[in-house]
């Protein structure tokens, strides 16, 4: 099973779940609908990864601000990547067929380390994105259509959250491709202090 680090521990998420446009401007610059409800997705564990590979030219990434849960809470927060294989993703749209194919492929939900985190600085928090140095991704509480008490109270409408499973809030706009040896680096602030960076290299899946 795969694990991701929690506070210097090793935890083990038994699934991922993923929120799908939650940022306007991404919703636009995708050329998608609004939707009327909350737009939910599940990644197994086997999806869950500390490094970034490159897989072919259609796999594409979206920075986004995660949370650990344990007790049915948000615990810690940390930075993550969902990776779409955006080819894939527009057959199944157009056949309304589901998205598992597109996003929940082995090593599609790549994380930083995760930090503790209190629940009274969750409207403060501020993630960015860096590509080769230059800031290509930013996401803020205001900026979301569903806020993470939203998300979570939605999810446990209908499934169980185990100890250590993971929301994926969402992307802002300023998704796309990706090559070989392209450095990224995730950052979480809280009050415009930086409490998380982490950095990720794309490596060929060998």
């Amino acid at each position: 099973m795969n694990t991701i680090d929690y506070n210097n521990t090793l935890v083990t998420p038994s699934k991922v779940i993923c929120v799908g446009r939650n940022y306007v401007e991404h919703i636009q610059e995708l050329n998608n609908e609004m939707p009327n409800n909350m737009v939910l997705f599940n990644k197994p564990n086997s999806a869950i990864s500390n490094k970034l590979y490159y897989i072919n030219e259609n796999i594409r990434y979206e920075g986004e601000i995660c949370f650990l849960i344990q007790q049915n809470k948000i615990i810690a927060i940390g930075f993550g990547l969902d990776l779409t294989d955006a080819k894939i993703q527009n057959q199944l749209k157009q056949k309304s067929l589901p998205w598992e194919r597109a996003k929940a492929f082995d090593n599609s939900a790549v994380f930083s380390s995760f930090v503790p985190f209190d629940m009274k600085d969750i409207q403060n928090i501020k993630m960015e994105l860096y590509i080769n140095d230059i800031l290509t991704q930013k996401a803020t509480y205001d900026l979301m259509i569903y806020k993470p008490q939203e998300i979570l109270d939605e999810i446990n409408s209908f499934m169980k959250l185990e100890d250590n499973d993971i929301i994926m809030s969402g992307t802002p706009k300023g998704v796309g491709y990706y090559k070989i040896d392209d450095i990224f680096v995730g950052k979480i602030y809280i009050d415009d202090k930086l409490i998380l960076q982490q950095q990720f290299q794309a490596k060929a899946l060998i």
